[in-house]
């Protein structure tokens, strides 16, 4: 994204044009830097020759999703409407792996039918259902079982997963005991041993002490899995201040840890894939000065970026024309929900802003509309995506019509 004639782009198209033709609030995917992204996933662990499934959950348009399988990439779903969505996208069954802790029993039923490469198992009661829906349908079901490696990911508390006081996964003890029930049970192939420590994670430190606990566990079982599925919680950088995850580092660190082992990696990527391709592009509504500050009351709100409501997450925020008058007051970017949560960013030496200016909110691609929501009967935006300087739409703008 850049500015050319002070006037922000998206791969040379111009956002200004977009939201005048368009309006706002609107999404705005480029499909260069999610290519981009993509090859350079790609590249930095070609030597591993992993598995790469898409974590639908951070973004679910069908079209993006369909754009990302045409580069091989499979999918990591946490709901049968994901599953069906990653299947209408064009992803192989075969390269679809279940996850989540409360998977039903019509959701199990449904992936056994589909015949997708693996359900991965977080408990032992889910391990005894997937077996007796198995062998209620007389299939062989191939699971994976997740592990809790108690290990910090070092990122913020609401999406760590790794750590023995959150409810993903099993402890060691539960583990064994799960392994020794796959090898009595005739219609449960347990092949995958699965982990995954948190999201938005910028240090490799965590992942290879991750894989000290992955490589304990399996020294102490005969069990053999075919795979070893990581997980992703890959981050990215929001603001210039955050570093980025050194992908060479983690890349040695499983080839160590592959060594004298006869096992196929799975990785879960979702927001190092799509997060830095998506921009929200909003209208400011009204400005309301304040003593301190002013409030610039934008037509986007939580309900269509939830991310700094839910996790205070803070996006570079710039004009969508640029021009040198600097604000003497700091800026409070807020949406118009009922809720004072309804804010995105508190910014200081912005330039100065007119009522019905435009300003696009960054990296917005990962659990940016796959979050959003109608609160307030409010309708979703429309997703575009850019690509080879052609828009193209992604999804239509919600109407009130189809709500009530």
């Amino acid at each position: 994204m850049k500015y050319l004639n002070k006037k922000l782009s998206i791969d040379k198209v111009n956002l200004l044009k977009i939201a005048k033709k368009y309006g706002t609030p609107t999404y705005c995917y480029s499909y260069s830097r999610l290519k981009e992204n993509i090859l350079n996933f790609k590249k930095n662990f070609k030597s591993i020759s992993p598995l790469i499934c898409f974590a639908v959950k951070s973004n679910t348009n069908v079209h993006l999703i369909n754009e990302i399988s045409k580069f091989g990439f499979g999918a990591d779903v946490v709901s049968v409407g994901e599953m069906m969505m990653a299947l209408k996208a064009g992803i192989s069954p075969k390269k679809i792996v279940f996850s989540g802790v409360g998977k039903t029993t019509n959701e199990i039923s449904y992936a056994i039918d589909k015949k997708i490469l693996l359900i991965n198992a977080e408990s032992k009661s889910e391990v005894v259902e997937i077996n007796r829906v198995a062998r209620q349908k007389n299939k062989i079901v191939k699971i994976g079982l997740r592990l809790n490696p108690n290990t910090d990911a070092k990122t913020l508390s609401q999406i760590s997963t790794g750590k023995k006081e959150n409810k993903f996964g099993v402890n060691e003890k539960t583990f064994y005991e799960i392994i020794n029930y796959c090898k009595n049970s005739q219609n449960i192939n347990l092949n995958c041993l699965s982990v995954h420590i948190g999201s938005q994670i910028l240090d490799h430190k965590p992942y290879e002490k991750m894989l000290k606990v992955v490589d304990n566990i399996l020294k102490k079982t005969s069990h053999e899995f075919e795979y070893i599925d990581l997980g992703g919680g890959m981050g990215i950088s929001y603001t210039n201040e955050n570093k980025k995850l050194n992908y060479k580092k983690y890349n040695l660190a499983i080839k160590k840890f592959l060594k004298n082992k006869q096992c196929k990696i799975i990785f879960e990527p979702g927001r190092s894939i799509i997060g830095n391709s998506g921009t929200l592009l909003t209208k400011v509504i009204y400005i309301k000065d304040s003593e301190s500050k002013k409030f610039i009351i934008l037509d986007a709100a939580m309900n269509d970026l939830m991310r700094p409501a839910l996790y205070g997450a803070i996006h570079t925020t710039l004009p969508v024309i640029k021009s040198r008058k600097v604000s003497k007051k700091t800026y409070e970017f807020v949406g118009p929900i009922c809720e004072s949560t309804d804010k995105f960013v508190i910014i200081k030496n912005f330039q100065e802003l007119q009522e019905k200016d435009y300003i696009a909110i960054c990296d917005v691609g990962a659990y940016g509309m796959s979050l959003s929501s109608n609160y307030n009967l409010r309708t979703k935006p429309l997703e575009i995506l850019i690509k080879k300087n052609k828009i193209k739409i992604i999804r239509k703008r919600q109407k009130h019509k189809d709500l009530i």
